[in-house]
């Protein structure tokens, strides 16, 4: 799915990106569930989407097979007028929105699901900045009870979080890493059955991220995070797991990539 994630990238990758872009694309796929919502706070505005993929036995057909989330977790795509272009904090966005360009173009050419899929983020090119150690995060327009709002649904039976975690020394690989699974406060054990699936799509030896307890609990409780990828799970009972993009060395999120991954 390379080519979904460039069609993607080219879209986020500019001053004036926004929802109503990235549905332009879903549009040539006749995509009906796509939802955009503007929201403004403080520091700026951003635009929430929210993507319902039908599948075959989904509970949106009235079915009763399981409802998958996939949200795409980040402060924003770039940190404009300071730094110009789509900064690494980005690619959870990316990532989650080229996962729905591809079940968009599958569902077109009848490949469905049984279960139906929710994909969530939001879209924001000048999001602001803030000091976090060893290296600087992208902040957000919004706060984080804003985000699980918007981002966590209700129909969600299990949820993959997608967030750059490359701003730490904790994680020491270039790609992805995963979670345990994390349910209702408490750190479970690694999924068995993602951890084949993480080897089959990379072809080499999986990746797990250690997580601390405080990383499962809200932000803005003086508490060190990892980062917020696992902020979706002080909003659900459903399980998340966390799927991080990460790098061999801290990056800061602010900073302007230039070659996706």
């Amino acid at each position: 799915m390379l080519k979904q994630v460039i069609e993607m990238f080219e879209v986020l990758d500019r001053s004036d990106a926004s929802g109503k872009l990235v549905k332009e694309l879903f549009d040539e796929f006749n995509t009906e569930n796509f939802e955009i919502k503007t929201v403004s706070g403080e520091k700026g505005s951003t635009d929430f989407v929210k993507i319902l993929m039908p599948g075959k036995e989904g509970k949106s057909k009235g079915g009763s097979y399981p409802t998958l989330g996939i949200i795409g977790r980040l402060g924003g795509l770039g940190a404009r007028p300071e730094m110009m272009g789509f900064v690494s904090d980005g690619d959870g966005a990316l990532a989650a929105l080229a996962a729905g360009l591809k079940l968009a173009k599958m569902n077109s050419l009848g490949d469905v699901l049984k279960g139906d899929v929710i994909i969530s983020t939001h879209i924001c090119p000048d999001a602001p900045t803030r000091e976090h150690k060893p290296v600087p995060f992208m902040d957000s327009p919004v706060g984080i009870d804003v985000m699980n709002d918007l981002e966590v649904d209700e129909e969600m039976d299990a949820i993959i979080s997608i967030d750059t975690t490359k701003g730490n020394n904790i994680i020491t690989n270039k790609g992805i890493s995963m979670s345990p699974t994390v349910k209702e406060g408490y750190i479970l054990r690694v999924s068995e059955d993602l951890l084949n699936i993480m080897m089959r799509v990379t072809g080499k030896i999986p990746n797990v991220f250690a997580l601390a307890q405080q990383d499962i609990t809200p932000y803005g409780n003086d508490l060190y995070h990892l980062n917020s990828i696992l902020q979706p799970a002080v909003a659900t009972k459903s399980p998340v797991v966390g799927l991080a993009l990460t790098t061999e060395v801290a990056v800061a999120l602010c900073d302007r990539i230039v070659v996706v991954g």
